[in-house]
């Protein structure tokens, strides 16, 4: 029997009824459906922001794509973005299209994470974000509490965001910026918030990048800024039925779970609505002290990078004392 093929869009869409990976318990076109289903409301936030994706091709494990394919079509609106890391230009893709969105769909993306600033403009982030990752074994509550930590933190320097679920156990706050702070200004200010928020309850949140210093506390990660991506407002993700980030206003947030979201809920869900669109602030200025204080605070990564070779050298000279006779 041929393989199920059909088109829409001008794309050719194949294999749709393959479930996408095991467990998954969803297959290939109810993917493509909701990606469809939503395009107006994630094209929005996909739109002229370098795209990396998570695919997951049959009988691989899941991968991340930055790098556009050879065999990806001309039509897919792309940018270059210099990669300090390999030290070699990255062809993104710009999802900037029902078309172009369909595609990724039948190229098995499931995942999709823009960077926080725009291809024309790549030193002013549009977004300051906190991702909020519990501790293992916790339940939702530990996180809503902090990110209540987090908006207090915010509120306190006249800042105000919006906030989803990450599609897996956290959330993501994202505060929207009037495009006048640069990277490393707002880098500083993520940090600065993250420590304000980590002061309000030290036994419920903290700043810890080294996980074995968590202690069972949610985690306040500031490191999301500059050329980093985040998955997207009403991005599936690769968990099994395929929860989304889905967009929760603050008063509801304590009322719900990451998994009442998912590519067959989500629709429905929505009726006519963009809540992230709707739930989102007008973009605001960053307060100058907030930014000053965060200057202050060592890059987490650096910081953690700095104390582990520490903690090596420190275990290195233990063990070279202790010598049995």
């Amino acid at each position: 029997m041929a393989a199920e093929k059909e088109e829409r869009d001008g794309v050719p869409l194949t294999n749709l009824d393959q479930e996408l990976f095991p467990e998954a318990g969803v297959s290939k076109r109810e993917l493509i459906d909701y990606l469809d289903a939503v395009r107006d409301r994630i094209i929005p936030v996909l739109r002229d922001r370098p795209l990396s994706v998570i695919r997951l091709l049959r009988g691989q494990d899941q991968f991340m794509q930055k790098n556009l394919p050879k065999y990806t079509p001309e039509w897919v609106p792309r940018t270059k973005v210099w990669a300090e890391a390999s030290h070699r230009e990255v062809l993104y893709a710009l999802c900037n299209d029902r078309r172009t969105l369909l595609w990724f769909g039948n190229q098995r993306a499931i995942e999709y994470h823009p960077t926080l600033m725009t291809a024309t403009d790549r030193d002013h982030p549009t977004h300051l974000i906190m991702d909020l990752d519990p501790p293992e074994g916790s339940g939702f509550g530990v996180v809503v509490a902090a990110a209540l930590l987090v908006r207090r933190a915010l509120n306190d320097v006249g800042l105000d965001g919006a906030v989803k679920t990450s599609g897996s156990k956290g959330v993501h706050i994202f505060v929207p910026l009037d495009g006048t702070a640069e990277t490393v200004d707002v880098a500083a200010a993520t940090r600065a918030v993250a420590v304000r928020a980590e002061r309000l309850d030290p036994e419920l949140a903290t700043t810890a990048f080294i996980r074995d210093d968590r202690h069972g506390k949610v985690f306040l990660d500031a490191t999301r800024s500059g050329g980093a991506s985040v998955v997207a407002a009403y991005s599936p993700r690769v968990r099994p039925g395929l929860p989304v980030s889905f967009p929760v206003g603050w008063d509801r947030l304590p009322e719900i779970t990451p998994a009442d979201f998912t590519v067959r809920s989500a629709p429905a869900i929505l009726a006519d609505s963009d809540p992230w669109a709707e739930d989102m602030p007008s973009p605001q200025p960053l307060d100058p002290g907030l930014v000053a204080e965060g200057h202050t605070i060592p890059v987490a990564r650096v910081a953690a990078m700095h104390e582990g070779k520490r903690r090596a050298r420190a275990k290195r000279s233990a063990g070279e004392g202790d010598v049995s006779g």
